[in-house]
């Protein structure tokens, strides 16, 4: 859905083209020659998603009307950030359609907690502030968006997801209605939301340090990586056995023995990669029952002893997911001061202003 859309199918959604004119790639010459009408490349999707909602829903038995996408769209960004801010980017976006401002609301406020805070903060160990956006911030087009921040490693604020209720708005301009139960012809009530590969950025800038990446146990595709030092049967055994009891237990494992490559090269890769733990297995530590445990992101290495690995790792995935979200929630506590009254803001940005990565002013919106 996100492809190539002519400027005349916008017009019906002036207020949400008008938020993001500034941002629209717009091509105005093709083949050399000038086009009879521009056309917009790759914007978001509500254009089209309400131009199918308005014949796709007739009734009250239609409703609610749900679809979810992947697909990359392009905004004209002036100053790109790897990750965070580029001209094209990939997302996931969804769109629902109901009967009443209550069940939108309400599934607008499902989306922002069950589905985009659960993930964040049990997932990603990111600690977040859900709010909502004022009335200048909120996405252009809608009656209200709530949004997740995180607290990067700089001490700035990034936004990492929203969802928004739309209310009547792009219903009223396409013309999507249903026939309710008492035979009355109303408007949908529409939600839409979204994420992207922004959070990609954000989880390298929350968890990553000095020595590369640290990905969360709960995300990372291999948890435990169990690497050979040398390249003796012994060795090579026993780490295959290692990895097959660890599978056994329900650990994501990967076995390295590519005992060709120098030992000290493969350990500093997979610290790079963010790999949460490495067990380091040689010809000593066959002889003596153990192998050595390095915890990427608690930072300790201990030997211990093989038969317990099985036992003890899943426990040790868990411990290294509650401390990076522990580390990244005292991070926004460090840097977060609370406001009341604009004096209280005033003395609060002079510091602000003084540590500018120490401090995020944290402003309750006035009802």
């Amino acid at each position: 859905m996100g492809k190539a859309c002519r400027t005349r199918n916008l017009t019906k959604e002036a207020e949400h083209v008008e938020g993001f004119a500034p941002e629209l790639a717009v091509v105005t010459h093709g083949g050399g020659k000038e086009l009879e009408e521009p056309v917009v490349v790759r914007p978001t999707s509500e254009t089209i998603v309400n131009d199918y909602f308005s014949k796709w829903v007739q009734s009250y038995r239609d409703l609610p009307l749900l679809i979810t996408q992947w697909a990359n769209v392009v905004r004209w960004e002036l100053r790109p950030r790897v990750f965070l801010r580029t001209t094209e980017f990939l997302w996931q976006e969804g769109h629902t359609a109901h009967a009443t401002y209550e069940d939108a609301r309400d599934y607008a406020a499902r989306i922002h907690q069950e589905v985009y805070a659960d993930f964040l903060v049990n997932v990603l160990a990111m600690d977040v502030v859900p709010g909502r956006k004022t009335v200048r911030e909120r996405f252009a087009g809608a009656i209200n968006t709530l949004t997740l921040e995180g607290m990067m490693g700089d001490g700035k604020a990034l936004q990492l997801a929203t969802s928004h209720e739309l209310g009547q708005n792009f219903a009223k301009a396409f013309g999507t209605r249903y026939l309710s139960k008492d035979g009355r012809e109303e408007h949908v009530w529409q939600t839409s939301w979204g994420s992207t590969t922004r959070m990609v950025g954000a989880l390298v800038m929350t968890h990553g340090d000095d020595d590369g990446l640290r990905v969360p146990p709960r995300l990372a595709p291999v948890q435990v990586v169990v690497v050979a030092v040398k390249g003796d049967d012994a060795v090579l055994d026993t780490v295959r056995g290692i990895a097959d009891r660890l599978r056994t237990a329900g650990v994501r494992v990967h076995v390295d023995d590519r005992t060709d490559t120098p030992f000290g090269r493969r350990a500093v890769d997979w610290k790079l990669k963010g790999v949460p733990v490495r067990v380091e297995v040689g010809p000593r530590d066959v002889e003596n029952g153990t192998a050595v445990l390095v915890r990427r992101v608690a930072g300790s290495k201990e030997p211990t002893p093989i038969e317990a690995l099985p036992e003890i790792l899943p426990t040790v995935l868990e411990d290294d997911q509650a401390l990076l979200l522990a580390q990244s929630r005292k991070r926004r506590d460090d840097r977060t001061v609370e406001v009341t009254t604009v004096e209280e803001a005033a003395e609060a940005a002079v510091v602000l202003a003084r540590s500018p990565s120490s401090v995020t002013l944290d402003v309750q919106e006035c009802p």
